[in-house]
Formats: C-alpha cells, structure tokens, sequence
C-alpha cells in the first residue's frame, strides 16, 4: 500500500480549520503537522488552495444490488460515491432479495469485498415475519435495523402494531425508521386520482406524501422509542413541524437522532415544474418553507446527520407517468460539491458540514478510527477544490449506472480533486482507480 504525503492543505477537522501537510502509511494517517519534512512517500499531493476534509460517510444508500444491475451495482454506484467524496456507505435492506436473512446479508457483504471502491456496510431489513432473526443479531455485523413504518416496499412494510412493538422492544442494535403513515397516503392518492383521472402532476408528490402523513408515522416512532427505550434513528426528515419532535442537544446526549438528506437541503417544490418525476423520491421533497427549516436546523443539534438516500432509476423508468414513475434519484457523484453549494452561501458554517457528514456519523453508528482526521485513524480523506468559475455538471461523466443526475444543468463552486478510501487513492484527477479496495466498516457496540 502506497504511502501518501498531502502537502500545504487546509484541513477542516473536529471544528477547527488550519493549515497543515498530512502523511498517510499502511492505510492509516500517522501524522499532521505544520509541515512534514524528510519522509518518503510514494505520492505526493500538493494540496494548495484546497480543503482536506473527512470523506463522507453515507449512512443511507441503495446500490440496487443483488436484483436491479440496470439501475445499479455496488460496482458502479460505489465508483459513483468515491467521485461524489463519499469513502463509506451503508447500504439499504430493500434488494432482491431482501436483505432479511443471515444469508443475504453474507452474500451482500461477499459482493461488496469484491467490487466496492469505497468502506461498506449494510443495514439489516424487518418483515412482518422475520422478528426473531432481528433479535438475535449480533449488533456488530450489521450497520442497522431498517423498518419501513409505511411506503409499501414488497414485504418490508410493517404496520403490524403488536410487531411493531415487539421491534421496538426487542431490536438489539440501532433501528432506523422510514416514517410515512400509509392509510393517509392512499386516501390522498384516492383523492388526487379522482381530480385528475391517469394524468396526476408529478407536482402532486408533495400533497399526497404530505406533512402529515409524515408526522403521524414519525411521532408514533418516536412514541414508541421513549416507551421501550429504544436507541432510535429517523431517516430523512422533510417537514418543519417534524423538527419539533427531536431534542436540541448533543448526539451522546439522546436516544434519538435524525437524518436529514441532501435533496431535501437543495430543492423544493418549486423543482417540480422542472424535474418531474426526475426528483421524485420518498418522502417527497416539500415546501421551501420546510426546505429552510431544514437547513437551518443544521446549525443546531436537533440534526445530526446528513445522508443522500442515492436510489437510482432508470432513465426510462423515471419517464413513465407521474403514478407509475418509481420514486428515488442518483446522488452520491455530487454530494459533497452539492452540499458545498450551503456554504458558498453562508447558510452552514464548513466545519459543521464536516461534522454532519462525517464526525456524528462515524459517532452514531459506533464506526472506530474513522470520520476524523487524526493520527492513528483510517486514511478517509477528500481534498476539495474552489471553482471560482463554477464546474459545470455536464462536464463530467455520470458513473452511477442509470446514466444520469437531477443536478444536470448546475454549477457548482467546489469539485472532488482527490478522494483515499482507507489510504488508497480512489478518485484523482478525474479518474477511479479501480485497483483501490474498500473496507467492511466495523461497527463498535
């Protein structure tokens, strides 16, 4: 494995920004300082006038695989991230199949170890019927415990009260909630279906994925959470009046944390004109109102996280008819020069992105020795560079395998010069070294 020595970076870490050169050894960072003189690395990396930054950790993506090799693959859409500065994901449950047995899990994990440029790890799913393989799961193999409390997903829609109960008491591990109150949803659906006959908007996501389906199936998570004591995570938040459910106050200081997700931060419903189903997703992406409520609180500790939920279509897929569009869109290429867009802005402070994106996550999930930048920690790291000019989207080949992004058309004021997963070069200059080997993520608990 190649040394690395990164020279004349800014390095943005644990709240501080500052400059320094950072030496990478054997995978591991083994020092920063002001400047590092008299070493051999392999590859050097001047990094002047560039940020250094965590990589990303995702704690919520849907690489498609095993089941959907023309919407993605571990292979492709772990290319995709390294590019995005995501070094580590979690992938979802909801495959082909479902990653509901011990087997599935293995044969997920198997494929990842062969084709994954970036650190992985997989959340576990729930049925209706697999609760006592959930209760005996050994925390350390799995990222999460993912429950689908509404939006219909094959046979992981669970809305069995007396089971739900039983998850919540009995889950040995961190649970994350999709909460979406799916009675609310199908009567609005009714409702819109009558108005409009085949011909629904794709404008009417929002109204019939509304607020209060939203609340309703997050409030009952939550309930439940404080009844059983359950170490609770809420993913993608979308709505304002939900923010009021968690507590303003430090990740080691509660039991349960929210996730907010980048295309919640960067549209709203005025996209919908636009994109159409190309940002349908679930939950749906709400009002601006929300959209700021969102993004600001970031700047508090009532959000802990920051993840992309990446779950590509394909192309054709997204071109059918509003009701018969699937929902989820490809992110992870643009994550980091994306949410770079709230800084360049002055809605969020660079520092508290990092730690939304990479320290609190690493610390939620219990990840050891990575999410930082510290000596003796794994080499995760992104250098970010300025583009005064803006980079345009369209310059880049789309690597995630549907083939194309919501932010087609953007600019964005910062790029992914160079991203090392574990100490391996991934992405640089414009390239994926396909000879750099992702980690599983150990878990600590």
């Amino acid at each position: 494995m190649a040394s690395v020595l990164i020279r004349n970076a800014r390095l943005v870490n644990e709240g501080r920004v500052f400059d320094a050169d950072l030496l990478v050894d054997h995978g591991r960072i083994v020092k920063i300082a002001g400047s590092i003189d008299g070493e051999n690395a392999t590859v050097e990396i001047d990094a002047s006038g560039q940020w250094l930054l965590p990589g990303m950790i995702d704690d919520q993506v849907h690489f498609r695989d095993p089941g959907a090799p023309e919407k993605g693959s571990i292979y492709s859409e772990s290319r995709a991230a390294v590019a995005g500065g995501i070094t580590s994901f979690m992938d979802m449950p909801n495959t082909h199949p479902a990653t509901l047995t011990l087997a599935a899990l293995a044969d997920k994990k198997r494929r990842a170890a062969m084709h994954s440029v970036a650190n992985y790890g997989f959340h576990f799913g729930v049925s209706n019927d697999n609760l006592d393989t959930v209760a005996a799961l050994n925390p350390s193999d799995v990222a999460g415990v993912k429950v689908f409390m509404g939006a219909s997903t094959g046979n992981m829609l669970v809305d069995d009260p007396r089971v739900l109960e039983r998850l919540f008491a009995e889950v040995p591990t961190l649970l994350l909630a999709h909460c979406e109150h799916s009675p609310s949803i199908r009567l609005n659906e009714s409702t819109f279906a009558e108005r409009y006959g085949d011909n629904v908007p794709a404008s009417a996501h929002p109204l019939i994925r509304d607020a209060q389906a939203c609340f309703r199936s997050s409030s009952l998570a939550i309930d439940l959470a404080k009844r059983f004591g359950t170490r609770l995570h809420v993913l993608h938040l979308t709505t304002a009046r939900e923010l009021a459910l968690f507590d303003d106050r430090p990740l080691a200081h509660k039991h349960i944390s929210a996730e907010v997700c980048l295309h919640h931060l960067l549209f709203d419903d005025r996209d919908y004109p636009r994109l159409g189903n190309l940002i349908k997703c679930n939950p749906a992406i709400k009002t601006q109102a929300d959209r700021d409520a969102l993004r600001l609180a970031l700047l508090s500790d009532r959000l802990d996280v920051i993840g992309s939920d990446h779950a590509p279509h394909t192309w054709a897929q997204k071109q059918q008819p509003y009701p018969q569009a699937p929902a989820g869109l490809p992110l992870v290429q643009h994550a980091l020069p994306a949410l770079l867009e709230l800084v360049a802005e002055g809605l969020i402070p660079l520092p508290t992105l990092v730690a939304k994106t990479s320290h609190r996550v690493a610390d939620l999930f219990a990840i050891p020795d990575r999410g930082y930048l510290r000596e003796g920690y794994w080499a995760d790291l992104v250098l970010i560079r300025p583009e005064p000019a803006g980079k345009a989207v369209d310059t880049q080949p789309v690597l995630a395998q549907c083939g194309w992004t919501p932010f087609a058309g953007r600019q964005f004021r910062h790029s992914v010069s160079t991203t090392l997963v574990s100490g391996q070069i991934a992405w640089h200059a414009e390239s994926i070294n396909d000879d750099c080997q992702g980690l599983p993520l150990r878990f600590m608990r």
